[in-house]
């Protein structure tokens, strides 16, 4: 099938990512959220992230108002009911995420893709409530998503040869370098990822580095962009520790056990950039 018009439920971090990289690519995208305040929130943040582009010469002012011309906002999911795929990028809460493919597999025409963005979630649990288990996909784009190459498609053992394959071009018309993940616990990518980021929290919590030694090494060593307790930032400590406890809970390995650390600082609210205060202060 060929896909047209793409649909992402939630304009946050990750949300207003994805909408902004299809966009780009040339797809009429919609976008939604819960309410027009935080809707116009994360076109803004779409908005302020291609300027910089303009800014910096990376981009045409042309190429941006045409991005922005592609996205359309809305706080009625009803707009989805002509989209070819729709791709879910809420909060990491299975409840949450069910009602959604719920709500999107009675709107949608029955042709479309639904999507999860989930890093860690079961997508099998989200397909089951559907009545178009075939058409269900793991759509993990990494964060963030305009920067990122890589993007995860997770089959399922429901998911239908054509669904992975038109994904899987979709990916590629993005620009990404798809692979295709099982549907286990973390994917590839979460499940690297995740031991080697609470290493680093236990790391500090031991006393054994600084913060700064910590993430210095790792980008002089590794060659990484910035440092794990940088990127658990980025992130969001709160969005960090529920993947971890979602992977505990799934696999009873100690090594995603969430350090107490970590526990401490979410309940403080040190959520990282985005409360200003995290392993690092942004204020």
């Amino acid at each position: 099938m060929e896909i047209k018009k793409v649909g992402v439920v939630g304009c946050g971090l990750m949300g207003s990512g994805i909408a902004q990289v299809c966009a780009q690519s040339g797809y009429q995208v919609v976008v939604s959220e819960i309410n027009d305040e935080i809707l116009k929130k994360g076109v803004a943040s779409v908005d302020s992230r291609l300027s910089k582009r303009v800014e910096r010469g990376k981009l045409s002012q042309q190429d941006k108002d045409s991005t922005m011309a592609h996205i359309r906002g809305t706080a009625n999911m009803q707009d989805f009911s002509d989209c070819d795929l729709v791709i879910e990028a809420v909060n990491e809460d299975m409840d949450l995420k069910k009602k959604v493919f719920a709500e999107l597999d009675k709107i949608c025409p029955r042709h479309a893709i639904l999507g999860s963005n989930t890093s860690c979630l079961s997508i099998t649990d989200m397909a089951v409530v559907t009545n178009r288990p075939d058409k269900v996909v793991g759509i993990h784009f990494h964060n963030p998503a305009p920067v990122m190459t890589l993007l995860e498609i997770v089959r399922t053992i429901l998911t239908g040869s054509e669904t992975l394959k038109a994904v899987t071009d979709f990916a590629k018309s993005l620009g990404k370098t798809p692979v295709i993940a099982p549907d286990i616990a973390g994917f590839i990518v979460t499940r690297l990822l995740t031991p080697f980021v609470l290493g680093a929290v236990r790391m500090l919590e031991a006393g054994i580095a600084t913060r700064e030694e910590i993430d210095t090494s790792c980008k002089g060593a590794l060659n990484h962009p910035m440092g794990p307790l940088e990127l658990i930032d980025l992130i969001g400590l709160d969005t960090e520790l529920s993947v971890d406890e979602i992977m505990f809970e799934e696999t009873k390995d100690p090594k995603y056990a969430p350090p107490v650390l970590l526990k401490k600082m979410v309940a403080a609210g040190w959520l990282g950039r985005k409360t200003g205060k995290g392993f690092y202060d942004y204020t």
